[in-house]
């Protein structure tokens, strides 16, 4: 399994977590905005993963933008939910089309 695709699938699992309603917004709001700065970190980490080991960037690009305006508290929510699913996808996909490659 790819670096990029480890990567899609743990950014993927902590948008899911911070898109929860009142508890993503609480764990950032209690923390003052500090995973909202790992996430982006992160997701600029996958991104040049994704880009070297010649994978699909859109969601990591989202990613960056959630971590941007997620202090926005509704729209933050959708945003994390949204890229989630995307990242989740795009990891899932790079799964599959690894185990055809390896066949």
């Amino acid at each position: 399994m790819k670096t990029s695709t480890i990567l899609k699938w743990i950014t993927g699992g902590f948008e899911a977590a911070l898109g929860i309603p009142f508890l993503g917004g609480l764990l950032i709001l209690s923390t003052a905005w500090t995973p909202l700065f790992v996430m982006l970190v992160l997701h600029i980490v996958t991104l040049v993963f994704s880009a070297n080991e010649g994978e699909k960037k859109h969601g990591s690009i989202l990613g960056i933008v959630t971590s941007v305006v997620g202090f926005i508290p509704v729209i933050g929510m959708v945003m994390h939910i949204i890229t989630a699913i995307l990242l989740m996808i795009d990891a899932a996909k790079s799964n599959k089309k690894a185990e055809i490659e390896d066949f």
